[in-house]
């Protein structure tokens, strides 16, 4: 299964922000702005990242909420967001792929399982921060099992 709920208007090619915290509202705002999550969903992005970091190495960061946010979830999305200039996310771990994710029920374990299978290879990580449209992305997600 594919992530069904990944489309290009969920993409964001050459974002810049200034540092963390930006990186994960406008993560967090897409997901809002596509209907998947209300606003409340990005205060608890951000509550998520103070107990634990969600950089995952690699250049990756998969930002999410809480676990009781799952009240702030309308349905299952998931965002990409492509930061090519990199972002701190403290202790030197550079951001260049910032991938948000809201999950109903457990669907989120599932999204995870299926972001881990193409980001665990570092060249696909750095094909996608270097990818030039949002087709080339989604090619890397599709028909991921």
């Amino acid at each position: 299964m594919s992530l069904p709920i990944l489309s290009t208007e969920n993409i964001l090619l050459n974002a810049e922000v200034n540092g963390k915290e930006d990186a994960i509202r406008l993560t967090g705002q897409v997901l809002v702005e596509k209907g998947y999550v209300e606003p409340a969903y990005i205060e608890k992005m951000l509550e998520r990242e103070e107990l634990t970091s969600t950089y995952m190495g690699n250049f990756l960061a998969i930002p999410h909420g809480t676990e009781d946010a799952k009240q702030f979830v309308k349905e299952s999305g998931i965002t990409i967001i492509q930061v090519p200039k990199g972002i701190d996310f403290g202790g030197g771990n550079i951001v260049k792929l910032l991938i948000g994710i809201a999950g109903k029920g457990d669907e989120h374990l599932e999204i995870l399982s299926q972001i881990a299978i193409v980001c665990s290879e570092e060249e696909n990580v750095e094909a996608i921060v270097n990818a030039t449209s949002k087709e080339e992305i989604m090619a890397f997600f599709e028909g991921v099992n």
